[in-house]
């Protein structure tokens, strides 16, 4: 029996539904047994991508470790054993639809986008035509449209609502009402208003279950369309003929999939992936046998024809619905492996599935509507919530939300994801490719979204936020072995992180304040003296560094600093993120020798290159990072091949020529820790030249990291050194985080402009040990909850060089700093 209280009263309304009681299996086995690597992950985007069961890849590689399959257009034993196995996989996909071999065919695709794809340029469009769809349908539903358009076809997107009792009585139709949107045409060949002909077909689309809200569409739709059984508002009459439909079930069956022998919709597409994990990469089309011969084919290949004549035009197709719609060799092992995943969601039964996901999701919801900043305000607005448009009060296992701030303003969805990622918690956030709902939801206007576009808005971008509307949401979504832990932690995340917010209050009231006492002087009054205590250089950027007691400046930070990074071979910048064995390659300069010296274990031999370019420096290519533009020399074979060993990885060794840039900084004097050094001559830095970290401010970190340990009584305690944040510059002395108040320094006769401070990313959870790389959510995940602010995680501050270097002027260990706010 649980002890926590939380989870006694969620279990007391959903434990009839919640964990599948009864079952041979119930969650907490299938979690322990099946799904190990979870671990301490939080997975919440089951509407991207089912997770596969450990158990069922044990029964996929057993069975192809112990079976032999072959091309199943040849004929031999074993390409016969795998047109079994594929025949069966089609009824098993019949009978997951409720669907009669006698009414319907399964053909095979690469995945539900392109079973659309293939329906919508084999569709028998004419002029005559019209494509109407729900606004709430995927871009993969959406491109059907192209295909109408382009045959002289009208689309149409509509809302789906509810008509009232008095209107049904009165007009004698159902409870549809259809509103449309504006009709789509391309040139003038439409003939909408002409008499319909024999020959004239319409299709409409809708999904059994919205990727965006989780809000679920009744099925009787189907019904409604074929039997033109609604009504419909506006001055928009939809053209007769023969209306077929067709369902886009990839998220809906994940839980619920479309009974087809209840409503015989004409097509309908999924993707197996999203119902159990793995296979990916293959879907299927399930289409009615009455209108096969309706779709119009116009490319043939291996296996679809019956025969063919290579040199006139003639080709004569094979009978089989299956065999006419696929091309070329079908992915025959991935069909073998449906079954191991079909008999899982057997074993559980779908109804169940359903229940157990739908509850978490129910509760999670609830919860979140429930919020409430201290002032009273709700902290989140959840979408799809009290919406009759579809015609159903069912919402399937997704959560779609937005944030607020206590005034009113919206928390960006990428700072929500960002942070979400450090607790180890995997949602998704954005449009999820479905701008209609997203649209609509969001209350966001044609002139909102043009706006949006031309102010740079793409997907998967980070502009969450644009004129003060969110530009898409969080989505939290349930699959059949969530848990209740996952619900729960995901909630105590959003409440300490976004609800209950006076740490990132103080930290904003420290950004803007002046000290109420001299800055020489600390908290207690005693004088307060600054002194830098290491300098550190990184000739490539993503490597490792070497300490030096003193070292020259010049006009881009530090003498060679980031002066050199490795690129792939497709011209992507290489860092300790994407090749963590980067961390492994030592660096260090003679300036007497003038050479770079650098070694990876790797590697036997030491790389010598020398900072005067000479012939191992090719022609020079252009380089774009960080949004600075570089002309960069290109390093030669030999030196490309080292460090291709080194990563494991081919690359290229660049070097930067530290073009001078002239874009304008955004610095906002009001909180100095928005701003980047976009005015001055940059090596390949992210941001400015140069990166200080306060040793006072690092102790602190390390004094919250232990008692935070100490609270939760799991794992030990590991420093955390100030190298782990790569600065250039270590500082001594003062209290911590008194540089977060520092408008510029003086070290030595030489200035330094503050820009603010350094947005931290998960780099520095990383750390290298006995030749390997571990990654882990700390510090980071305890700097964000007391350094964070617009989504960004501050730690150190960033500084620029603002005297003119004309001769040698050095920075030297022990050297005093004096600080000023003004």
């Amino acid at each position: 029996m649980t002890t926590d209280p939380e989870k006694e009263r969620f279990l007391k309304e959903f434990g009839g539904d919640y964990g599948y009681p009864g079952a041979p299996k119930n969650i907490d086995d299938l979690r322990a047994n099946e799904f190990k690597r979870l671990n301490e992950v939080v997975y919440l985007d089951h509407a991207g991508a089912a997770l596969y069961s450990e158990l069922q890849m044990e029964a996929v590689f057993k069975d192809f470790n112990s079976t032999l399959y072959g091309n199943p257009h040849s004929q031999n034993n074993c390409s016969l054993t795998t047109g079994d196995i594929v025949g069966e996989a089609r009824r098993q996909v019949l009978d997951f639809f409720n669907a009669s071999p006698g009414e319907y065919k399964c053909v095979f695709t690469s995945g539900a986008t392109a079973a659309l794809k293939l329906v919508g340029e084999t569709f028998p469009w004419s002029n005559r035509s019209t494509f109407m769809y729900t606004m709430e349908n995927h871009n993969s539903v959406l491109g059907i449209r192209e295909y109408a358009l382009r045959e002289g076809a009208a689309a149409i997107a509509v809302d789906i609502e509810a008509n009232s009792v008095h209107n049904q009585r009165f007009s004698g139709k159902s409870a549809v009402n259809i509103r449309p949107h504006h009709v789509q045409i391309r040139g003038e060949t439409w003939c909408g208003k002409e008499e319909f002909t024999s020959n004239t077909y319409n299709l409409f689309a809708f999904p059994s279950e919205c990727n965006f809200s989780g809000q679920r569409f009744k099925l009787d739709l189907v019904n409604d369309i074929k039997e033109d059984s609604y009504e419909i508002s506006g001055t928009f009459t939809p053209q007769r003929g023969h209306w077929m439909v067709l369902i886009d079930a990839a998220k809906g069956s994940a839980t619920i999939p479309p009974d087809l022998s209840k409503y015989k919709a004409d097509f309908v597409v999924c993707s197996f992936y999203k119902l159990f994990g793995y296979p990916t990469g293959i879907g299927a089309l399930i289409i009615r046998n009455e209108h096969a011969n309706l779709l119009k084919k116009t490319y043939f290949s291996g296996g679809t024809v019956a025969a063919s004549i290579a040199d006139i035009d003639f080709y004569k197709r094979r009978d089989g619905i299956e065999e006419y719609l696929e091309d070329g060799t079908i992915s025959f092992l991935s069909i073998a492996s449906l079954r191991h995943g079909f008999k899982i969601l057997n074993d559980l039964t779908m109804s169940a599935i359903s229940r157990h996901s739908v509850s978490l999701a129910t509760y999670v919801r609830r919860s979140l509507v429930d919020m409430r900043h201290v002032n009273g305000k709700s902290a989140c607005v959840v979408y799809g919530l009290n919406c009759q448009e579809l015609l159903s009060s069912e919402m399937g296992p997704t959560v779609s939300f937005n944030l607020k701030r206590p005034d009113g303003s919206w928390f960006g969805y990428r700072e929500v994801e960002k942070l979400a990622s450090v607790s180890s918690i995997q949602l998704r956030t954005g449009c999820f490719c479905n701008p209609g709902a997203c649209a609509k939801h969001l209350g966001l206007s044609h002139s909102d979204l043009l706006s949006n576009a031309e102010a740079g808005h793409i997907c998967w971008d980070d502009h969450d936020v644009l004129n003060g509307k969110p530009t898409g949401s969080v989505r939290v979504s349930f699959g059949y072995m969530s848990t209740f832990e996952d619900a729960r932690k995901f909630l105590k995340f959003i409440e300490s992180t976004f609800v209950s917010l006076p740490v990132q209050s103080a930290y904003l009231d420290l950004m803007r304040q002046r000290p109420s006492q001299p800055l020489s002087e600390d908290a207690s009054g005693v004088t307060a003296r600054y002194f830098l205590k290491s300098i550190m250089v990184y000739p490539i950027k993503s490597c490792a560094g070497f300490n030096v007691e003193s070292w020259p400046l010049s006009s881009t930070g530090l003498l060679h600093d980031r002066e050199w990074l490795l690129k792939s071979l497709s011209g992507e910048i290489l860092t300790q993120k994407k090749v963590p064995h980067m961390c492994y390659i030592t660096t260090s300069v003679d300036l007497k020798l003038g050479v770079l010296f650098v070694e990876s274990p790797r590697c036997n031999e030491k790389l010598q290159i020398k900072l005067i370019s000479d012939s191992s420096v090719a022609e020079g290519e252009q380089i774009k990072t960080y949004y600075q533009r570089y002309e960069i020399p290109v390093c030669k074979n030999d030196i490309d091949v080292w460090f291709s060993s080194a990563i494991g990885l081919p690359c290229t060794l660049v070097r930067s020529s530290a073009s001078e840039n002239h874009l304008c900084s955004n610095r906002n004097d009001t909180i100095p820790q928005m701003c980047r050094d976009l005015q001055t001559k940059l090596n390949f830095v992210n941001e400015g030249q140069f990166l200080l970290i306060s040793e006072a401010s690092v102790i602190d970190l390390n004094s919250r990291l232990k008692s935070k340990l100490q609270n939760s009584s799991r794992g030990q305690f590991v420093e955390v050194s100030t190298s782990r944040f790569r600065p250039n510059l270590v500082v001594s002395g003062g209290e911590p985080y008194a540089e977060d108040r520092w408008r510029s320094i003086k070290i030595g006769d030489k200035n330094f402009a503050s820009l603010g401070g350094c947005n931290r990313c998960q780099m520095i959870n990383m750390t290298a040990k006995g030749g390997t790389v571990h990654r882990s959510n700390e510090p980071l995940a305890t700097i964000a909850s007391y350094r964070r602010l617009k989504g960004k995680i501050y730690f150190g501050i960033l500084l620029r060089l603002d005297d003119n270097i004309e001769q040698d002027v050095y920075l030297c260990v022990g050297q005093e700093i004096f600080a000023n706010t003004d």
